[in-house]
């Protein structure tokens, strides 16, 4: 089903987020920020739908935490098509449990 798309509001485009931190006390605080940006797929891996000024958020927020000469984060664009970006993850063994979609209403 195509995503119809309007011009007044910003485009979302999904994100594959993957994290590399080496201190447990900023892996918390790195895992905690991530959860509020995304689903969380993996150990350090989440996926994300973000209009451009919450992926400019996540980096800062990210770059606050992290100890940029020992920590990494990957930050992976997919692309606009949000199903599509979705349906391409290959898993392998035990599949990713089922996400919840949520309406939001203002």
């Amino acid at each position: 089903m195509p995503v119809l798309l309007r011009p007044d509001l910003p485009m979302r485009r999904a994100f594959l987020i993957c994290y590399d931190i080496c201190d447990d006390r900023r892996l918390r605080r790195v895992f905690k920020i991530c959860k509020g940006y995304g689903e969380h797929w993996q150990f350090s891996i989440f996926f994300a739908v973000l209009k451009p000024i919450d992926r400019v958020r996540l980096q800062s927020e990210l770059e606050e935490e992290m100890n940029l000469a020992e920590d990494q984060c990957l930050i992976i664009d997919l692309g606009e098509n949000i199903d599509q970006a979705r349906d391409r993850a290959a898993v392998i063994g035990v599949p990713l449990g089922e996400q919840p979609r949520v309406m939001v209403v203002i």
